[in-house]
């Protein structure tokens, strides 16, 4: 099963998405396993690679100060780092567990439909080191090309600089992503450079 559009897809072809869409295609052991930090899943912790799954890690320094970081959070709770012109969510989307919402990308002629499900949100605040970081995750539901979890988050370290990370994990769960994988890790790669540059023009203070 593929979701696929002619033209840009409507609210109401997302939402068909959804409804046909099943429930996770990953392993309910990994769950959750990109709210841990990247080491661990670079270190291979939890038996991920083991599972066939590649990691995605790209972590970027955005601005500094306190406004930046509620600025870049308000961001991710928009789905900013996703406005872009081949990939969309809708913007409406709630930033809540358990809400299912689809990535959708152009890719050559019709557009892919891929639904999600958020896993988890989380903000934590570390006072006594001056950290902060709101982070969410969302896992792939029955009807995606890949099978896996992707974790986006906006972090102010102790010296007040304020970092967007991408971290995921992933492996091919269609005939089509396998056939094409070598294609889909370089979109990746450059869909990180592209939503690191969405998030860097909504954080300029010229934005209104």
């Amino acid at each position: 099963m593929v979701f696929l559009c002619w033209s840009r897809p409507s609210p109401q072809e997302q939402k068909a998405c959804i409804e046909r869409a099943g429930s996770f295609n990953y392993n309910s052991k990994f769950r959750g396993a990109t709210a841990n930090p990247s080491s661990c899943l670079q270190e291979d912790k939890g038996g991920i690679s083991q599972e066939g799954f590649l990691l995605n890690h790209a972590r970027i320094l955005v601005g500094s100060g306190v406004g930046t970081y509620e600025k870049g959070k308000k961001a991710l709770q928009n789905w900013r780092h996703f406005g872009l012109n081949w990939a969309f969510v809708d913007s409406s989307t709630p930033v809540h567990p358990g809400v299912k919402f689809c990535v959708c990308a152009k890719e050559f002629l019709p557009w892919v439909v891929l639904p999600l499900q958020i896993v988890y949100v989380n903000e934590n605040r570390d006072t006594n080191k001056g950290r902060t970081c709101f982070s969410f995750g969302s896992g792939t539901l029955q009807g995606h090309l890949l099978a896996g979890e992707e974790r986006f988050s906006i972090e102010m370290d102790s010296n007040s600089q304020v970092w967007y990370e991408i971290l995921s994990f992933s492996k091919p769960a269609h005939i089509l992503s396998f056939l094409s994988y070598p294609y889909i890790i370089l979109r990746q790669k450059y869909f990180a450079h592209q939503s690191t540059n969405a998030v860097k023009k909504y954080l300029t203070p010229t934005h209104s």
